[in-house]
């Protein structure tokens, strides 16, 4: 089928087959390749509309069509990669339709980067972004339901998404919000498709409504299946199917424009950092920081170390001649910190005030309150960065490291397969030795950077994978590291999503009951797999193992 000559008629945008583009739309930051017939770069809402509809006309003799959409390709679980037709939003539909001080109406193709520079021209921030800060769009942000270094103290993404509008298996585009129970009861009772998906939604949930309570992980973040438990509320009586949305991969419709809470920027913020010889006994430590109530609470290890500096021209590229130099000259004691022994993790403990006094006080406060577990902990040093300024150089290798990874490593490649589980932190004394230890016996070299108050993790192994030894790796390793994750209470993803790499390890996380009801879900709203399918609750051991990338 001649894809791109028959959807031309209705569709505005560019619709590109050759051979260069689909092969650079085959990959995302995953493990994965997936080649798509076409690559549409859609205008507008109606353009999504005209492809969603064409998959519909054409689903029942054609039934491999389907929708995959995509925004900046920084997808770690494989969800922005298909094999029929891929929708780039991040070409035209870009625009940042409304800004105030608490609010913010965006499309989803916007670069989180610019997005930021117009907010925080009121002064207003968006604080669920991810490491990938400067890459990422809103739209990807809002479907994988990110999250990052604020955290903590802010939550994830879902938490201000206030109103969506999607394109839905029907061909139409509806508005989601926060309902009443008298408002929700006035939409079922729609003789249409937007009524149908509403009445079978609620009678689903309604139904099971104490299994899916209970299946809620209990961890500060996640990032599987599909979040159920907060769409309906008994006690509040506010449904809402912004909860359902945010964080389905495109798996449920096309994000066409968000509504987004925005919360005070403020104006200064600092670091305490401290230099770990020894990591086994954060028992004491962790809490100890916690009950500071620090707007983030961030770590990286001794291999992040290692590559920042051994990589260090790089940053030139990255941030600029202006902010190399400063990153270059305010490195200068931490080579004096270095010589005293290389840290195996450096933990770095962020606050924020409206005065640089105030957030010196509070860094202080914890330096001092830290002091007694210095040699306990092996702590060879703690720094204390009370402006933005001086903490820059920490961040940068935080925020960076992974597209260091990326493009720097000479005939190794980044494996996110284990790279974003989380467990509540008061077990991280006794998980994080059984985590490294499976990691030496897999023989992966491997970066642990992580949201140390969230008990969330990256770990992104360097692997060969061409080599077969390598990627015979692969599955072993990753079942044992899921499992030590839910034998803590844990959940395989805080932030990344499921896509191809977590999708089958659905079942083990929620049991079959819950599993069943979050397909029922995929079954009302994409009765006929338009949307981004084998990602998800669709994923498959056997699809995403044969789809690994050979090259790259």
């Amino acid at each position: 089928m001649d894809i791109q000559k028959k959807l031309k008629g209705s569709f505005k945008g560019e619709l590109k087959i050759d051979e260069e583009t689909r092969d650079f739309y085959s990959h995302d930051a995953s493990l994965f390749e997936l080649i798509p017939e076409v690559v549409g770069f859609p205008k507008d809402a109606d353009d999504l509309k005209a492809a969603v509809q064409f998959v519909r006309e054409n689903k029942e003799e054609h039934p491999n069509l389907s929708i995959t959409p995509r925004s900046r390709g920084t997808d770690m679980s494989g969800g922005a990669i298909g094999q029929s037709i891929v929708l780039d939003v991040s070409q035209h539909m870009t625009k940042l339709l409304k800004v105030s001080s608490d609010q913010a109406i965006v499309q989803p193709g916007m670069l989180y980067k610019d997005f930021e520079v117009e907010t925080l021209k009121h002064d207003a921030l968006l604080p669920s972004y991810p490491a990938s800060r400067d890459l990422a769009s809103v739209g990807g942000m809002m479907s994988n339901n990110s999250g990052g270094e604020k955290s903590l103290e802010f939550g994830k993404t879902d938490n201000f998404v206030e109103e969506l509008k999607m394109v839905l298996s029907d061909g139409n585009e509806y508005t989601f919000g926060p309902l009443t129970k008298t408002e929700l009861e006035k939409k079922m009772k729609q003789k249409d498709f937007e009524g149908s998906v509403y009445k079978k939604t609620f009678e689903l949930l309604e139904e099971h409504y104490e299994a899916i309570q209970k299946a809620k992980p209990k961890v500060s973040k996640d990032s599987t299946g599909y979040h159920l438990w907060n769409v309906w509320n008994r006690e509040t009586g506010i449904f809402d199917l912004t909860k359902l949305f945010v964080g389905a991969q495109g798996t449920l419709g096309l994000i066409s424009e968000g509504t987004l809470k925005l919360v005070p920027h403020r104006a200064h913020s600092g670091l305490l950092v401290m230099f770990l010889r020894d990591i086994d006994d954060l028992g004491e430590l962790i809490p100890a920081v916690l009950k500071h109530k620090p707007a983030t609470f961030e770590s990286f290890d001794d291999k992040t170390l290692w590559l920042s500096i051994k990589f260090m021209p790089s940053f030139l590229k990255l941030l600029g001649p202006f902010r190399f130099v400063r990153l270059l000259f305010n490195l200068i004691p931490d080579g004096l910190q270095l010589l005293r022994g290389i840290p195996k993790l450096v933990l770095m403990v962020e606050f924020n005030g409206n005065s640089e006094d105030e957030v010196r006080s509070k860094i202080h406060a914890l330096h001092k309150d830290l002091a007694k577990y210095k040699a306990r902990y092996e702590i060879n040093g703690f720094e204390e960065t009370p402006t933005e300024g001086k903490s820059e150089k920490f961040w940068v290798m935080r925020r960076y490291s992974f597209q260091l990874l990326r493009s720097k490593v000479k005939d190794k490649h980044t494996a996110p397969f284990i790279d974003d589980f989380i467990v509540p932190p008061e077990h991280l004394p006794l998980f994080l030795p059984k985590l490294r230890r499976i990691i030496k016996k897999y023989k992966l070299f491997a970066t642990i950077a992580g949201h140390m108050g969230d008990g969330n993790f990256h770990v992104i192994p360097l692997m060969k994978i061409e080599d077969p030894k390598e990627r015979a790796k692969l599955e072993p390793a990753m079942k044992e590291v899921n499992n030590l994750v839910i034998n803590y209470g844990g959940s395989v993803s805080g932030e990344h999503n499921d896509g191809l790499i977590r999708g089958p390890w659905l079942e083990e996380m929620y049991g079959k009951e819950v599993l069943g009801i979050m397909k029922e879900v995929k079954r009302i709203y994409d009765p006929d797999n338009i949307f981004n399918p084998h990602k998800k609750t669709d994923a498959s051991w056997d699809f995403s193992f044969s789809h690994i990338r050979k090259h790259f």
